[in-house]
């Protein structure tokens, strides 16, 4: 365990690492999926006010901090109508079944239900930009998934005490932020399909 106060830090590398997906994002060099950035936003608030009905302490301000960045990812990407992802079939179905999940983690009174329903309705709130990482890797800020990686990271070493509700929401944006940068860093994607392609010549 580290200090409490490091949260800000972590903190700190989560609002850098929004900078540089908002300033792309403006540039047009980032096309941010709307789907993705809306429901990251909505999320972290919601489990923001269970966090500190739970009285978890100082490592709720990071996951106010995560969601109050989505909001201005999800603002900037109108700013540069050229510079969004075009949505299709499989990013509605994704927000509709996140949203679905969200609400049955706000109406239940089950906890183990609830945190069933808000990891899964986190985990579905990335799948758009999972997918997108995967099909085209620059249309995306690696920085901004890996700064999103440590900042959870270091907010999980400040835990005192670690309880679900306190270490769920942290686990898995860090699992996900590190897989979406890998994504992009070694751009997985484009090589398996051209290595598919090149196959397929040689037959």
């Amino acid at each position: 365990m580290i200090d409490p106060k490091f949260v800000f830090v972590g903190s700190a590398l989560s609002v850098s690492g929004a900078y540089s997906y908002i300033r792309d994002t403006l540039r047009g060099q980032t096309e941010p999926n709307r789907v993705t950035w809306a429901l990251w936003g909505i999320e972290p608030l919601l489990a923001f006010g269970v966090m500190r009905q739970d009285h978890v302490g100082l490592s709720s301000v990071w996951t106010l901090v995560i969601g109050l960045i989505p909001i201005l990812v999800f603002a900037a990407s109108f700013k540069n109508p050229k510079g969004v992802w075009r949505l299709g079939r499989f990013d509605i179905v994704c927000g509709v079944i996140s949203v679905f999940g969200l609400s049955v983690w706000i109406l239940s009174d089950k906890p183990t239900v609830a945190l069933i329903s808000f990891v899964a309705a986190d985990n579905m709130a990335a799948l758009p930009t999972l997918r997108k990482a995967f099909l085209e890797p620059a249309t995306e800020t690696a920085w901004t998934f890996l700064a999103g990686a440590l900042s959870a990271g270091i907010t999980l070493l400040t835990l005192t005490h670690w309880t679900t509700a306190g270490a769920l929401f942290p686990v898995c944006v860090m699992a996900m932020n590190t897989t979406i940068w890998l994504l992009i860093v070694t751009e997985f994607g484009p090589r398996i399909r051209g290595s598919i392609h090149q196959r397929e010549a040689v037959v």
